[in-house]
């Protein structure tokens, strides 16, 4: 039995290289989550705060976004904030994620590039599926990946 539990538990992750300072990204990403859907129009239609303050542990947002030809839904909180390192954790708490996933945690981090400009933007999900028919959430990564992408040429426009 415990086996069969550990094979529906999962961490996926990926870096992105970005053009944006760790800081613009990591603010962009907590404390500017209500500009995202103007950062990423093709990916995040909407971002509602629910609870707390924009940027702040237990703040709890909806998200109103489109992935695999489909527009979705995902309520969140943060779990966790490290500005000195450039990371944060959220959770998700209810959403069409929730219908394949009993838990699912999303932690990024926003480090310097050696020795030249730019960023390089870690995602990692750890997660636990509802059955072993439910596949890992490698299309969400990629859609991290775009998202990433989108925001980082905003940020850049704006310079």
């Amino acid at each position: 039995m415990a086996e069969e539990a550990s094979s529906l538990v999962g961490i996926i992750e990926t870096t992105v290289d970005v053009k944006s300072s760790p800081e613009k990204l990591h603010d962009m990403l907590v404390g500017k989550k209500h500009h995202m859907p103007n950062a990423s129009p093709s990916f995040i239609q909407g971002c509602e705060l629910h609870e707390g303050e924009i940027g702040q542990v237990g703040s709890i947002v909806t998200w109103n976004y489109f992935h695999d030809g489909e527009a979705r839904v995902m309520k969140e909180r943060i779990e966790s904030i490290d500005p000195e390192n450039n990371r944060a954790t959220y959770r998700v708490l209810e959403g069409d994620l929730m219908n394949e996933y009993k838990s699912f945690l999303v932690t990024f981090q926003v480090t310097p590039k050696e020795g030249e400009p730019g960023s390089v933007l870690h995602w990692h999900f750890e997660y636990e599926k509802i059955s072993e028919e439910v596949a890992h959430p490698e299309t969400l990564l990629q859609f991290a990946v775009e998202v990433s992408k989108e925001i980082d040429a905003h940020l850049m426009s704006e310079e």
